[in-house]
């Protein structure tokens, strides 16, 4: 049980900390792009930036779904990686079918994966409203000054 938790413990950092770098790599992006960014047309700029924070968020999500479906794979833990990809997206999005369960031995690693989809969907949903702020704060700014 506390090797699960552990080794759980130990996929959710390795997890946000791919987040954490991908967020960095596009607040960078995002610096660059200022300039441009704060000169009018506002809106085609704003929408731009929810696509291409969605896009970033969705890849970011995929990478750490992935990461846990095939460390539920490389455990043996189910019996394709389809499977184990399958159990992860459910797992990871709280939809919780059930139509592919855990073995006993494992559940306690299954639910750290819920508690990793449900930090990474709180983080992400911040992420995107937080770079739609910042630029729509700076772009009223820009216009005022």
């Amino acid at each position: 049980m506390l090797g699960q938790i552990a080794f759980g413990s130990v996929l959710m950092v390795v997890s946000v900390l791919v987040a954490g770098m991908a967020v960095w790599a596009l607040e960078t992006v995002f610096a660059r792009c200022a300039p441009w960014l704060m000169r009018a047309p506002h809106r085609p700029k704003l929408i731009l930036l929810v696509v291409a924070s969605s896009i970033a968020v969705l890849a970011m999500l995929t990478a750490s779904v992935w990461l846990w479906a095939a460390t539920f794979h490389l455990l043996g833990v189910f019996a394709s990686f389809e499977e184990a990809m399958y159990f992860t997206l459910v797992t990871f999005t709280t939809l919780g079918y059930g139509d592919v369960l855990m073995p006993q031995n494992w559940r306690i690693l299954g639910g750290m994966a819920a508690a990793n989809g449900l930090l990474y969907f709180g983080l992400m949903t911040a992420f995107m409203v937080e770079a739609l702020r910042h630029v729509r704060v700076r772009q009223i700014e820009f216009t005022k000054g």
